[in-house]
């Protein structure tokens, strides 16, 4: 997929202004991509000055009004594209009153409609972000089992534990790989996992928002899970790969490093002293092993976590959220 004119070559990001998409975003002007990035509202300075403060973009940036349940304003944005990189989609983790209206819907109709459009434009691969909550959310996967892309979340039981993030990745990802292997379209699925690092975005997120929650000792105690973190730079060269490489097929997952919360919060308090850090832990027994070595395949390396939880936590100051 490594274009000979990639200096010229276009393609398109849904959702461009997000966290983790900002990051491709800016990935891709920096390789000589045009990006055509879809928004709800290109006019809203506010929330789309990171995009254009990127190097390159007021030249090879252009931003569509574009909504998931839209298909023709997506087929506009995706036109004349050879690429798609797919990162649109609700993140909700708190309860919603209608989750399939708000969460599902949104999620796999908005996939099949961007999945559509690019078949129409003939782009020649697209790239769905999807997510590690799409590959582990399942009761049962036999015990000590290594988490690798053959796994998959039970759609049963994200529905009983009203996990509708889970599910929603889950339909939607199922969605991209059925309507690519029924049409012939080339597909490939990038699952990350809790994903930290310095935000473009001048707004928190929702994993942005744990971290800051954790040093502002929010909640205590707090369960001492395992917690697979990722840094968006990282996820985004991962979802760059994944376009790049011709022999890219299938799902990626793509982490960074466990670590229980106990031992991040010492990290975290040997790093930044002095903030509210959560006191109490509860013991959460688990024995939990992912595997990256798909991904490392194609060339892929995580950067230090230290790194990830420096330039995270000095990007919150910056905006003042810390």
């Amino acid at each position: 997929m490594e274009a000979e004119k990639k200096g010229r070559e276009k393609v398109c990001v849904t959702g461009a202004a997000g966290f983790i998409a900002s990051w491709f975003v800016e990935l891709l002007l920096s390789k000589g991509y045009i990006v055509h990035g879809t928004v709800r509202d290109p006019s809203t300075h506010e929330k789309n000055a990171h995009l254009w403060s990127l190097d390159k973009a007021p030249e090879n940036l252009k931003l569509f009004k574009a909504d998931l349940l839209d298909y023709d304003s997506l087929r506009s944005a995706i036109e004349g594209c050879s690429g798609v990189f797919h990162a649109a989609s609700p993140v909700i983790i708190s309860p919603v009153p209608d989750p399939e209206l708000e969460v599902i819907e949104p999620a796999v109709k908005g996939t099949s409609n961007v999945l559509k459009a690019s078949l129409e434009a003939k782009v020649k691969r697209v790239v769905y972000v999807s997510s590690l909550a799409a590959v582990g959310m399942n009761p049962n996967l036999p015990k000590g089992q290594v988490i690798d892309e053959t796994c998959r979340s039970d759609e049963d039981y994200c529905r009983k534990m009203e996990k509708w993030y889970c599910l929603s990745k889950t339909l939607a990802e199922k969605e991209a790989f059925g309507f690519a292997e029924g049409n012939g379209i080339d597909v490939v699925t990038v699952c990350p996992s809790l994903t930290l690092g310095p935000l473009l975005q001048p707004t928190v997120n929702a994993s942005s928002k744990i971290l800051v929650d954790v040093m502002k000792g929010v909640h205590d105690p707090v369960p001492n899970r395992i917690r697979n973190i990722g840094d968006a730079r990282d996820v985004a060269a991962a979802i760059v790969l994944a376009y790049e490489k011709p022999e890219a097929k299938g799902r990626y997952i793509c982490t960074g490093y466990p670590i229980k919360m106990l031992d991040l919060v010492n990290k975290l308090r040997s790093l930044y002293p002095g903030y509210s850090y959560p006191t109490t832990f509860t013991d959460i027994e688990e024995n939990v092993v992912i595997s990256t070595r798909k991904l490392q395949g194609l060339g892929w390396t995580a950067r230090p976590l230290e790194e990830t939880l420096v330039d995270s936590v000095e990007s919150f100051r910056r905006i003042g959220i810390l």
